[in-house]
């Protein structure tokens, strides 16, 4: 099921490429675009991953980015281009790091700060994967589990969706009701198509993916749903540590959780692993969740 107007697999990877593929109108300024087809509101990962290829086409293609640091301040508009400006804060021997500010209208809807570093070697260590986690291949696909609930697939029918995810347990957008409350939300990822061997560019896509289920884990806690009967809610801030290499078009396991919320805001956390068990990312998110009614 992917609905009449839905890109999928190579077609929505290759649309996510030209997204991402920023228009260069100064020496630090860039220019980037939404799908045609897209939310009323501009996607956050999609914003955090242009910012972070404007920043990482004014580094050294030597260095990596290993952090990014950013605040989603005012909703953006799809129909209109984001304008990108990069401030180079520091080329040091080791590190780079750049701040990369989105603009419409003449006004800021988000801002990052990014760190860039060249190779080196150091300790090696980090935290084992969940056990007894179900491979990817033993979990329901998107369109078995939107199949299931037709009159909740809205706007997933016709977006492109350039991201295979598949939930280990019960997704956020299920009925009211159909989800058990699980202290952790854990999805297997990938990008639904092949990318270029470009680092940056896998780097970018991981942060694309990073923000699509991460929030969900705070509802997850409780059993709650998004959407009519649940919550709504939007990103504040949003942070990610690039640990090794990896890529982004092989499955990595996204294992989420919720270590507080109050306030009408809640903290999502979360760990990226590859399907052989090297810990590649670290996420933090947190988010404004507000009830609404049936």
């Amino acid at each position: 099921m992917t609905g009449a107007g839905s890109l999928v697999g190579q077609a929505a990877v290759d649309q996510l490429l030209e997204v991402l593929d920023l228009e260069q109108v100064g020496g630090m300024t860039f220019r980037g675009m939404s799908p045609p087809v897209g939310p009323q509101r501009v996607y956050g990962g999609q914003v955090a991953g242009q910012a972070l290829v404007a920043a990482g086409r004014t580094v050294d293609a030597e260095r990596f980015v290993h952090s990014l640091h950013g605040y989603f301040v005012r909703p953006g508009d799809p129909a209109e281009p984001i304008e990108y400006d990069v401030e180079n804060i520091r080329d040091g021997r080791s590190f780079s790091v750049r701040r990369s500010v989105a603009l419409q209208h003449g006004k800021t809807i988000f801002f990052m700060s990014a760190s860039f570093q060249r190779q080196e070697e150091g300790l090696d260590h980090h935290a084992p994967v969940p056990p007894d986690v179900p491979g990817p291949e033993d979990v329901p696909t998107m369109a078995d589990r939107l199949s299931r609930y037709p009159d909740r697939l809205g706007i997933w029918g016709q977006i492109p969706r350039p991201i295979d995810v598949r939930y280990v347990g019960e997704p956020g957008w299920v009925a009211p009701g159909d989800r058990p409350a699980d202290p952790h939300q854990r999805v297997w990822m990938r990008i639904d198509g092949k990318l270029p061997d470009d680092p940056l560019l896998h780097a970018c896509a991981l942060t694309y993916a990073s923000d699509l289920t991460l929030l969900d884990s705070v509802l997850s806690v409780h059993g709650e749903v998004w959407g009519p009967g649940g919550v709504v809610g939007a990103s504040l801030d949003h942070a990610l540590w690039f640990h090794r290499p990896f890529r982004a078009d092989e499955w990595f396991l996204y294992d989420c959780w919720s270590p507080s919320a109050s306030g009408a805001r809640g903290l999502a956390t979360g760990r990226m692993f590859t399907a052989d068990g090297r810990q590649i990312a670290s996420a933090v998110q947190e988010g404004l969740l507000r009830r609404v009614g049936a």
